[in-house]
């Protein structure tokens, strides 16, 4: 039987600092509250969500052999996902990012790209990815080794085995945007960016008119994920729809989008229709926000389906 996604993508240390409102002074100490290793990258986080939903999930990318690269493996094998896929290169630095937590719960970055600048197609086992029902590209824009014609590549020979593509953005701090994307698109069954990232792409505003435009490559699926407001889903041939936001108190942002995409691509294996993926990835992101790093929110499969029965209710 086949397990259901293969993440694919950026895998990071993330040392959570909060709250910050300023940087120090040079040669001057601030204090804060917190500060958390936590695992993080796109892959991870989405990786480590869809496990906790109760997902079989493989978890592929690199990492150093270093003390943060031990600790995001240990997690992986704790967590429960397939780590055949996750190496571990003597040569590189398990990549990192310190985030920045303000008063508000939103996030500034200083992030480095570490093992994830070497990650590209030669690392990859493609008779494990043909394991998994979808294959999850996580943190396209951040592996530079990767990006564009070589993820096309892969994604191409993975849809004509009859895997479903996925895939999501990370901001784009080189600004090629397009330039680099476009080579996937028409190999995607689903594009799950942003809002932000999607406006940067495609150079349009409104939800309707970047899933009008994304829709001409021939995905099936756009999912706009939109913060507080919710998102924005269309299907091919369909009309889009909005699903709203659920009302949580929020102590940290981190890694809530990718707790979406794992919501969104849980309801997907269950054949759940769009309004229930929805309304089920947005409760995911909710609750993730709950507590301190990217994936410590995450609830069981049933625990996240009671909440959104609760909030339907009232």
């Amino acid at each position: 039987m086949k397990g259901d996604v293969a993440c694919l993508g950026i895998i990071v240390a993330d040392l959570v600092t909060k709250p910050v409102e300023s940087l120090p002074e040079k040669g001057k100490l601030s204090l804060v509250k917190n500060i958390q290793l936590h695992t993080g990258g796109c892959a991870t986080n989405t990786g480590f969500a869809l496990a906790k939903l109760g997902l079989k999930v493989s978890i592929l990318g690199k990492i150093g052999k270093d003390a943060l690269g031990d600790f995001i493996f240990r997690q992986s094998q704790f967590i429960g996902t397939d780590t055949t896929g996750l190496i571990q290169d003597r040569k590189s630095n398990t990549s990192s990012t310190i985030v920045m937590v303000s008063k508000d719960g939103e996030r500034s970055f200083l992030h480095s790209l570490g093992a994830n600048a070497e990650f590209n197609l030669n690392d990859i086992n493609f008779n494990l990815i043909k394991k998994y029902k979808i294959l999850h590209y996580a943190g396209g824009f951040l592996m530079p080794k990767l990006d564009g014609k070589p993820i096309a590549s892969l994604l191409r020979k993975a849809r004509s085995s009859g895997i479903v593509t996925s895939l999501d953005t990370a901001w784009d701090a080189k600004g090629s945007w397009m330039k680099l994307l476009e080579p996937t698109l028409a190999h995607l069954d689903i594009f799950l960016p942003s809002i932000e990232e999607a406006r940067m792409i495609t150079g349009k505003k409104t939800p309707e008119s970047i899933s009008s435009f994304l829709l001409k490559y021939g995905m099936k699926i756009v999912g706009l994920k939109m913060g507080k407001k919710g998102c924005f889903l269309q299907k091919q041939g369909k009309p889009g729809i909005y699903l709203p936001a659920f009302s949580v108190k929020t102590l940290d942002t981190t890694g809530a989008g990718d707790a979406w995409v794992a919501g969104f691509l849980t309801g997907f294996i269950k054949g759940w229709d769009l309004k229930k993926i929805g309304r089920f990835a947005n409760a995911v992101g909710a609750l993730s926000t709950t507590s301190f790093g990217a994936t410590e929110g995450i609830k069981s499969l049933k625990k996240t389906l009671k909440f959104v029965g609760h909030c339907e209710e009232r």
